[in-house]
C-alpha cells in the first residue's frame, strides 16, 4: 500500500482562522524564537532570523491575554534595535511561562524584568494576587468597538476590580469584531467568560477565508448579518461552538428591549454599559462559580471532616478498623486518610441517596444535564454495561422489536434478554483486512424499517439502538440516522451508545455528531416554520405511495408536527473524563419522559447498587466541573496528541516500513465519504474539509482513536499489547488480527508521545538487527508471518438468522427472533447438547442437518462482538471463522466440550409449547 503524503502539523501559515495548527504549536513556535535568539547573541548577522521567527507567531497571540500585547511590543522594540541579549532574556521568560504556566500565578511574569524591579507592593492588588493560596485562572474576551485603542483600559479596569477576597483570577483578552471573537474562542480555551459591548464590527481585517466559509455554512456570514443584531448573532455563535462559556452584553440602549428578546436567553446578563463595572466583575465571578461548585463532592468533604460516630454496616468508614490493624495498615498507607473519612452507607447528614436522589445527588445530576446538552441525566457506578441495561428494561417491553447493530457491547444483547425485546440485527458494514467492522449504513436500517412497514408490523419497532462512536472510531451522522428514521416512524426511541464519546461535547467538531448535540440540532429545525415546507416539498416530489426502491435511495425528510424526539445516550465518564472506573453517565432528553419515568425509575431501582460508591459519584461530579470548565481545551489537546501521533509514526523514515495508522479514508468506505475527504494529515486537506465532512459525511473518523497495523511488523495484536505492557510499560485496550487500538485522551501529555515513538523505533531497530542476523531464512519466515496476518484472514460471519422455533410471531422479510425464550432454553441441561468445533459431525449437521442452534452467547476476545446469540442457527461462515481464530479468551465457548447448542427436538418443544 502507498504510503500517505504527510502534511507538516507545525507549519508556517499564520492565518489566524488555521484552527488545526494546533495548540502546540504556539510553545514550539516560542521555543524555536528563544533557541533562534540565543544564536543571535553569537552571531549579530541573524537579526533578520529571530525577527523571521517572531513574525512566526502570527497574529493569533492577540488572542491570549498572555503575554499581552505590552509585552510583545516591547520584545519587537528589543529586536528591531539589536539588543540580543535583553530580548533573549524577554523571550526566555514569556516561552518559560507559557509552558509551565507560571503566568496564572505570578504577577511578574507579566511585566519586563526592569519594571518588574520597579514595581510598588501595592502592584498585587491590581495584578496576580502572589502568596495568596491557589486560585483558578481563566481568561474572559471582551469584544468592543476601537478594540486597538481602548484594550489597555479596559484590562486596566478589569485588574482594579480585583478583590483578595475573589475566588478566581482572570485576565481581559479584547478584540473588536465579529470574526476576530470567533477565532479567540475557537484558539483560546483560557476564556470561560465573554462580555459585548455594542457597536463592535462584523469582519476583521485579516485573511480568514477558512473562517468565513464556517460562518457561511452555519448561516452566520455578512450576507445574513446586519449591525442591530451582531450582539444577539454573535452570542449565538459562541453559544454553537462553546455551550458552556457564560455571555454578558453591556448596552446602552434599552436593555429592557434587549433582555426581552427571545434571542438574548444566550446572554447570562444583560447590563447597562454605563453602570459601574463592578456589577459586571461579580457577575463574571459567579457565573464561573456557578460551573466550579460541586453539589456533592462539595458536601462530602464537609461530611469527612466532621467527628462521626458509625454504627451502619460499612466498618471501613473512617478507617480505623484499617488504620489500628497490623495486618491491613498498608492499605491505609497507600490509599491514604480521606478515602475512608469519606465513605459511608448513610444517605443522611449531608449525603444523598443515588437512589431517590432529592438533594445534592439529585442537584448534582441537574448540572450535569445542563453540562452535557440532556433534560435529565442519572449518576450509574456500575458502568455503563448497567446504563444500556437500564434503558432497555425501562423502554422496552416483551415482544418490541428493536434494530440494533450485531456488533453492539454485550449489554445490549443481554439487556434485550432480560427486557424480552426482540432484535433485528443489523450489519455493519466489514473491515475483513483488520477483522473488525465499521458501523451499519443507515440504507440497512432504513430497508429494515420499510421491510416491517410493509408487512404492516412498524407498530411492534420500538427503538434503534447503535454504538456512536464504535470501538474503532466510527461516528455517525446521528441527525440524519434520526431525521430518517423518524420519516417513516415518528416516535421511534433511539438508544445511542457512547461509551467512548463522551467526551465529543467539548469539541465543536465532534458536539454535532453525539446524541444530544443532534437531537438539539433537530428540535431547532422542528421549531422553524420552514421545516414544514421542507416536509410538504419532498412530499409532493416523492407522490403518493412511493416505492421503497425511491425512499431508500431519498434524503427523507420527517414531518416536523409528527415527531416524538425520543433520545437516550449512555457515556461511560471513566472512559474519557475524569471519573473513577465505572463511572458512566445516563443522558436523557425524550419528550415523553414523563410517561416512562415511573418505569424507568424502576428499571434503576432494579440494576443501581443500593450500596454506590462515595468516591465514585463524586468523580462523575468533579468530572462535570472539569469539563465545563476546562474542557474545551483538553478535548483539543487529545486531539492534537492524536494528529502527532498519526503524523511521527507515518512519516517516520523506519517506523513507517513496519507499522502506520490507519487513515480516515482506509477505515471509512469512499461511498460513506462523499465530501471527499481522506484523512487529517493528507497533503492539502485542510480544516475546512474536516468541517465538511463532519457536516455532510455518513460516517467520519474519530480522531483520537488510531487503528495501528502491527502485523506488517509481524506481530498479532494481543502479542504486540503484550509485548508493550510487558516490555515497555505502555498500556492498551482493544486488539485485532493485526493491529491495536491507540487511544489519546484528555490525560496525554506529549511526553506520551514521545515514549511511544522512542518504543516503536527500538522495536523496528530490533527487528532490522534480526532480520539482517538471520539472513534469508529470517527474512522467509518474517514475510510469511506477515502474509498470514495481512492477507490470509477469516472471512468475518454476518448474522444468520433465528432458528424458526424462536421466530413464532415474525414476519417473513426481516430476522428479529424470541432470544429470550431461546437464553432461557439452555437453562435445561436435557434440551442442550455439546458437539466439539473440530469434529466431523459439525461438517456434517451443516451440510445435512439437523441445524445447530446456538445455546448462548460466543465473544471471541477480538474481535470482542458476539459471534453467536442464543437461538441463532450457526452457519458455515461461522464455523470457518471459529476454526480460523487463533485468540485464547472466547466467552461462552469451552474448547474441551465444544459448542453449546441447543438440541432441535428441544427446539421444536417450544414451538408446541
Amino acid at each position: 500500500m502507498p504510503k500517505k503524503k504527510i502534511m507538516p502539523v507545525s507549519g508556517q501559515d499564520s492565518r489566524i482562522d488555521h484552527f488545526f495548527s494546533l495548540p502546540g504549536t504556539r510553545t514550539d513556535n516560542w521555543r524555536s524564537l528563544h533557541a533562534t535568539a540565543r544564536k543571535w547573541t553569537r552571531d549579530p548577522q541573524l537579526q533578520s532570523d529571530v525577527m523571521s521567527a517572531f513574525e512566526a507567531l502570527g497574529p493569533n497571540e492577540r488572542f491570549f491575554a498572555y503575554p499581552g500585547h505590552k509585552l510583545i511590543a516591547t520584545l519587537r522594540d528589543r529586536i528591531e534595535s539589536g539588543q540580543a541579549d535583553s530580548a533573549v532574556s524577554l523571550v526566555q521568560r514569556i516561552s518559560e511561562s507559557i509552558l509551565d504556566r507560571t503566568y496564572k500565578e505570578d504577577p511578574g511574569d507579566w511585566m519586563t524584568a526592569e519594571a518588574a524591579a520597579e514595581a510598588p507592593p501595592e502592584i498585587n492588588t491590581t495584578t496576580l494576587a502572589r502568596g495568596q493560596s491557589h486560585r483558578p485562572y481563566f481568561e474572559t474576551l471582551f469584544v468592543a468597538p476601537g478594540a486597538a485603542t481602548r484594550a489597555d483600559h479596559i484590562i486596566d479596569q478589569i485588574r482594579r476590580l480585583r478583590r483578595p477576597e475573589d475566588p478566581f483570577i482572570y485576565e481581559a483578552v479584547v478584540v473588536g469584531s465579529f470574526e476576530e471573537a470567533i477565532c479567540a474562542v475557537l484558539l483560546n480555551p483560557a476564556v470561560s467568560a465573554v462580555t459585548l459591548y455594542e457597536g463592535f464590527d462584523l469582519e476583521t481585517k485579516g485573511s480568514v477565508p477558512a473562517l468565513r466559509q464556517f460562518l457561511t455554512s452555519a448561516g452566520l456570514d455578512a450576507e445574513h448579518l446586519s449591525e442591530d443584531d451582531l450582539p444577539l448573532s454573535l452570542a449565538g455563535a459562541i453559544k454553537k461552538i462553546r455551550p458552556e462559556v457564560d455571555i454578558y452584553l453591556l448596552s446602552d440602549r434599552h436593555v429592557e428591549r434587549v433582555a426581552g428578546d427571545p434571542r438574548a436567553s444566550d446572554f447570562r446578563r444583560v447590563l447597562y454599559s454605563v453602570e459601574e463595572l463592578l456589577e459586571l466583575h461579580l457577575c463574571i465571578l459567579e457565573g464561573v462559580s456557578d460551573r466550579f461548585r460541586t453539589p456533592f463532592f462539595d458536601n462530602l468533604k464537609k461530611y469527612a471532616m466532621r467527628p462521626i460516630s458509625t454504627f451502619h454496616a460499612l466498618p471501613i468508614a473512617r478507617g480505623k478498623s484499617v488504620f489500628k490493624s497490623d495486618w491491613i495498615r498498608d492499605m491505609g498507607e497507600f490509599y491514604g486518610l480521606n478515602i475512608f473519612l469519606a465513605e459511608s452507607s448513610a444517605t443522611t447528614g449531608g449525603l444523598d441517596s443515588l437512589l431517590e436522589p432529592t438533594g445534592n445527588i439529585k442537584e448534582a445530576q441537574e448540572m450535569a444535564a445542563r453540562a452535557f446538552g440532556a433534560d435529565h441525566v442519572f449518576f450509574v457506578t456500575n458502568g455503563t454495561s448497567t446504563s444500556n441495561k437500564m434503558v432497555h428494561q425501562a423502554l422496552v417491553a416483551p415482544g418490541d422489536i428493536v434494530l440494533l447493530d450485531r456488533n453492539c457491547h454485550k449489554s445490549h444483547h443481554y439487556g434485550l434478554v432480560l427486557a424480552g425485546g426482540q432484535p433485528l440485527y443489523i450489519e455493519a458494514f466489514p473491515m475483513t483486512e483488520y477483522s473488525m467492522y465499521g458501523a451499519v449504513p443507515l440504507s440497512s436500517i432504513k430497508n429494515a424499517l420499510l421491510d416491517l412497514k410493509a408487512e404492516g408490523r412498524l407498530d411492534r419497532v420500538k427503538m434503534v439502538d447503535l454504538t456512536n462512536c464504535t470501538f474503532d472510531g466510527h461516528i455517525y451522522n446521528t441527525r440524519r440516522v434520526m431525521e430518517e428514521c423518524l420519516a417513516i416512524k415518528p416516535d421511534l426511541i433511539f438508544l445511542w451508545d457512547e461509551a467512548w464519546f463522551g467526551f465529543a461535547r467539548w469539541s465543536p467538531f465532534l458536539r454535532q455528531r453525539t446524541a444530544m448535540g443532534a437531537a438539539e440540532a433537530i428540535e431547532t429545525w422542528m421549531k422553524d416554520p420552514a421545516s414544514v415546507e421542507e416536509y410538504e416539498k419532498q412530499q409532493k416530489k416523492l407522490g403518493k405511495n412511493p416505492k421503497a426502491a425511491k425512499l431508500l435511495e431519498t434524503r427523507l425528510i420527517p414531518d416536523p408536527r409528527q415527531i416524538r424526539l425520543r433520545v437516550y445516550q449512555t457515556n461511560s465518564t471513566h472512559k474519557s473524563m475524569s471519573s473513577l472506573r465505572q463511572g458512566s453517565m445516563l443522558l436523557v432528553r425524550d419528550v415523553d419522559f414523563g410517561e416512562v419515568e415511573a418505569q424507568f425509575h424502576e428499571a434503576v431501582f432494579t440494576h443501581a447498587s443500593t450500596s454506590p460508591n462515595q468516591q465514585l459519584i463524586a468523580s462523575l461530579d468533579v468530572a462535570r466541573r472539569q469539563m465545563e470548565l476546562e474542557g474545551y481545551g483538553l478535548v483539543a489537546n487529545a486531539i492534537e496528541i492524536a494528529l502527532d501521533i498519526r503524523n511521527e509514526i507515518n512519516s517516520h523514515p523506519l517506523i513507517s516500513k513496519y507499522f502506520r495508522v490507519l487513515g480516515a479514508d482506509e477505515m471509512v468506505p469512499a461511498e460513506y465519504r462523499t465530501s471527499g475527504f481522506t484523512d487529517f494529515l493528507d497533503e492539502g486537506i485542510s480544516w475546512t474539509d474536516q468541517v465538511r465532512s463532519m457536516h455532510e459525511d455518513e460516517f467520519c473518523l474519530d480522531p483520537t482513536r488510531m487503528t495501528l497495523v502491527c502485523g506488517t511488523a509481524g506481530f498479532d495484536g494481543t502479542q504486540f499489547k503484550k509485548l508493550l505492557a510487558e516490555e515497555f510499560d505502555i498500556q492498551l485496550n482493544k486488539t485485532s488480527r493485526n493491529s491495536v487500538l491507540l487511544q489519546s485522551n484528555i490525560n496525554n501529555t506529549r511526553s506520551d508521545v514521545a515514549q511511544l515513538v522512542r518504543v516503536l523505533l527500538q522495536i523496528c531497530q530490533n527487528l532490522e538487527k534480526d532480520l539482517a542476523r538471520g539472513g534469508e531464512n529470517a527474512r522467509a519466515t518474517f514475510e510469511a508471518r506477515v502474509k498470514s496476518l495481512m492477507e490470509d484472514v477469516p472471512n468475518l460471519p454476518d448474522f444468520s438468522h433465528f432458528h424458526d422455533a424462536f421466530r413464532w410471531d415474525a414476519g417473513k422479510k426481516t430476522w428479529e427472533g424470541d432470544m429470550r425464550s431461546a437464553f432461557f432454553s439452555a437453562y435445561y441441561p436435557e434440551g442442550c447438547e455439546y458437539v466439539p468445533l473440530d469434529s466431523p459431525e459439525v461438517d456434517k449437521r451443516l451440510k445435512n442437518g439437523p441445524e445447530m442452534i446456538s445455546a448462548n452467547f460466543v465473544i471471541p476476545y477480538p474481535p470482542g462482538f458476539p459471534i453467536m446469540v442464543p437461538g441463532q442457527v450457526i452457519s458455515k461462515e461461522t464455523i470457518d471463522f471459529m476454526r480460523k481464530l487463533d485468540v485464547t479468551e472466547i466467552h461462552g465457548f469451552e474448547l474441551a466440550k465444544g459448542l453449546k447448542l441447543i438440541r432441535p427436538d428441544h427446539a421444536s418443544e417450544h414451538v408446541r409449547k
